[in-house]
């Protein structure tokens, strides 16, 4: 069995390889390693994510995709993660998340059981879908009340916007400077290709 493990953090500030140890642990709970590990700092509710694109071209009939939750696999709207379901299932990828247990089925082989196998991958792939359409409404709650603070802070003369990380900024700057190209200078700077990508153009603003 190949496990492809996805972490995702959705801003550079966040570790994305925070969950690292306990997908490690959860594979070694079913006797199963890791073989490859995807890890990116991309919203969820961004479609063209590198690292997921990566692990989708990479991917093989049954091989397992390893996540934390729903949340870090998709944020995404209807429409989006209908598509990137679609994508997955043409790969014959299982979706497995820790905090779903019907998915942990996956992690197993049921072809002695084609029945109890069909029945856990339909319940499965039911859940799948409702909790990442909670994982969507959960960031369009948070999107609207953050929008409303800010309103507020405006309105009270309070809003100084996002403070800018100097350091990062510094630090990206510099391997842009020695040539580097954008995804190893993300890699080097510990942020997102998208941060770079801003910080680059803000060089020739």
């Amino acid at each position: 069995m190949f496990i492809r493990a996805y972490l995702r953090a959705s801003t550079s500030e966040q570790d994305a390889s925070r969950a690292r140890e306990s997908l490690e642990q959860f594979a070694g709970t079913h006797g199963q390693r890791i073989a490859c590990e995807y890890l990116e700092n991309e919203s969820g509710a961004k479609a063209d994510r590198p690292e997921l694109l990566r692990l989708l071209k990479d991917a093989r009939k049954g091989d397992v995709l390893l996540v934390e939750s729903i949340d870090r696999l998709s944020r995404l709207p209807t429409d989006d993660w209908a598509k990137l379901r679609a994508a997955i299932d043409s790969k014959g990828l299982r979706i497995v998340a820790l905090d779903l247990p019907t998915s942990h089925q996956g992690m197993t082989d049921t072809t002695g059981d084609e029945f109890t196998g069909r029945m856990l991958a339909a319940i499965n792939s039911m859940l799948v879908d409702m909790m990442a359409a909670i994982a969507r409404k959960d960031y369009e709650q948070r999107r609207e009340r953050q929008a409303q603070g800010i309103e507020k802070a405006k309105a009270d003369g309070k809003y100084k916007g996002r403070p800018v990380d100097e350091d990062l900024h510094k630090r990206v700057k510099e391997l842009l400077s020695a040539g580097l190209g954008i995804r190893p200078t993300a890699k080097h700077a510990g942020c997102s290709t998208t941060t770079v990508l801003k910080i680059r153009d803000s060089l020739s603003a």
